[in-house]
């Protein structure tokens, strides 16, 4: 489990394609890492395989590849990098599962003031999950929903979390990952299940 506060980002040092998926060396400041750790990837929850000073490599298995972009990240590019969250930590993002739910792409920015207004796609089928002043993350970042109807939601972006990220790398066009708030899925299994006793006592 992760906040979705983003503790850095790290250079993609080095990819290789492996049988099956590919695999990445990335750059990082963490000094506490081991094999078998959790890490958020730009909002997927991955496996340190190896580590040593100043890096850590990954596995993305096939259907990492195919669910989010880490398959066409190069060399050079950046991603937001997340630590879980150990069980007496500090809570201040919301609860974020490295389960990408979506490969959504920018379609707007816009400047307000010292701020960043971000506009995204929203696929048909997560619409449903996401509403004014609830929880996303967004590459991995926690964020809050400004708007969202139909198609498209937005979220505003402060100055720290733009220096920070690799939002102020993104341009409209690319691609980001989005991670609906797991309280509205639960809140539909129960909705759902509720439902169905409903109909089975008529």
């Amino acid at each position: 489990m992760f906040t979705g506060i983003v503790e850095e980002t790290g250079e993609v040092l080095a990819v290789e394609e492996d049988e099956g998926g590919r695999r990445l060396r990335v750059g990082t400041t963490f000094e506490d890492l081991q094999a078998g750790q959790s890490i958020s990837v730009s909002g997927a929850c991955l496996t340190v395989e190896e580590h040593g000073d100043g890096w850590f490599s990954l596995f993305l298995a096939a259907e990492t590849v195919d669910r989010t972009y880490l398959g066409d990240l190069e060399a050079g590019e950046t991603v937001n990098l997340e630590r879980a969250l150990p069980a007496d930590g500090r809570l201040d993002g919301h609860f974020v599962q490295g389960h990408v739910d979506a490969t959504s792409e920018i379609v707007r920015v816009e400047r307000v003031g010292e701020d960043w207004r971000y506009t995204f796609s929203l696929p048909a089928d997560r619409a449903q999950y996401v509403v004014e002043k609830g929880s996303i993350a967004v590459d991995g970042i926690s964020l809050t929903v400004a708007a969202c109807g139909g198609e498209t939601f937005e979220v505003a972006i402060i100055p720290e979390t733009y220096d920070l990220t690799t939002l102020s790398e993104k341009e409209v066009g690319d691609p980001v990952h989005v991670e609906i708030d797991v309280v509205a899925k639960y809140v539909e299994s129960l909705v759902e299940a509720d439902a169905l006793e409903r109909v089975g006592n008529e």
